[in-house]
């Protein structure tokens, strides 16, 4: 029996197979990633705690109580308060060279898109947006998505390619469009940060009312947006180790002649492909040639006065028996 020529459509099975396996095998750099962001889970909820505390004391409940009621009485004169997800920590326990004391503060945003660098922006930021993807990472790649995009394209410079997929994971993850409208969040990324929202006391943005925490406790936010940060460093870790064999798998693959050669490189890697089964499949994984589909595809092609609607009845049956 002659051997099968390897041809593009063999080489794009080939790589997409052993790609999935690269990408679900157990290796350090996925479990890595895997703890990180289970540790960022424990941290968001007990930093968030401590968030809740800190802002209570500048903002109390029975103030914000009043003020609502003012507000219902007196309309908007009185419309001081408002739901907030970010805040301005600042403590004053440190001191210059001088021995003065000077005010540390950073920004600090407890939503899906919230920055990573404590810098106030109302546009996000790739790094915002590489947690996000990573974080809803499983979500995603099931819907056919692609949440890996920012780090195989780390270092390079923007491009469609890039643009198109980090719109689609925004888009299904329920971001808004508007940079400056939080509450256009819609689905995952409104659920995410519904839990995070409290209460303050002011007209102006976050960025001129800072509230006034210890040390420690900030401390504690810096070490909640480190671990939020680590989640985006695992991630970069494990895709860049993918990448790296997914490179010299294309080079390989690139160099063979046979389809056979391909097979032997999979079994070498440990993983099981069947050439007869790579045969019969088309490029979205439909079996194409058991007699009865391809029978149906070849008295399709004959039928030259078959109607429009008698074409795609064939096809949509055709279509049906592949995919059974």
């Amino acid at each position: 029996m002659s051997k099968i020529r390897m041809n593009t459509e063999y080489r794009n099975k080939l790589f997409n197979r052993i790609k999935d396996v690269f990408e679900k095998e157990e290796t350090q750099e996925q479990q890595s990633f895997l703890q990180a962001r289970e540790k960022f889970n424990d941290m968001q909820g007990y930093a968030f705690d401590v968030a809740k505390q800190v802002v209570e004391r500048s903002y109390p409940t029975e103030d914000v109580n009043t003020l609502r009621v003012f507000k219902k009485k007196y309309g908007d004169p009185c419309d001081v308060v408002a739901k907030d997800k970010c805040f301005y920590f600042s403590h004053s326990e440190d001191v210059d060279e001088d021995g003065e004391k000077k005010d540390t503060q950073s920004h600090f945003d407890f939503g899906l898109f919230g920055n990573l660098n404590g810098r106030e922006s109302y546009s996000s930021g790739e790094d915002s947006m590489h947690f996000a993807h990573a974080y809803y990472r499983e979500e995603l790649k099931e819907k056919g998505l692609n949440p890996d995009i920012i780090a195989q394209q780390n270092g390079k410079d923007d491009n469609p390619h890039k643009t198109k997929h980090i719109d689609a994971n925004n888009k299904f993850l329920g971001k808004s469009n508007s940079s400056y409208d939080d509450d256009g969040n819609i689905g995952m990324t409104k659920t995410f940060n519904e839990p995070f929202h409290l209460d303050v006391i002011g007209t102006s943005h976050c960025r001129s009312r800072a509230i006034a925490c210890t040390k420690k406790e900030y401390e504690l936010f810096e070490q909640w947006r480190v671990a939020k940060a680590n989640v985006v460093s695992k991630h970069q870790t494990w895709i860049d180790s993918i990448t790296k064999q997914t490179d010299q798998l294309k080079i390989g693959l690139k160099a063979y002649r046979y389809l056979s050669e391909g097979i032997e490189l999979a079994t070498e890697l440990g993983i099981k492909l069947d050439e007869a089964e790579l045969v019969r499949t088309n490029s979205t994984g439909l079996t194409i040639y058991n007699p009865s589909n391809l029978a149906s595809m070849i008295k399709g092609m004959k039928n030259k006065n078959q109607t429009r609607e008698d074409k795609i009845k064939a096809r949509l049956n055709y279509e049906k028996q592949s995919v059974n």
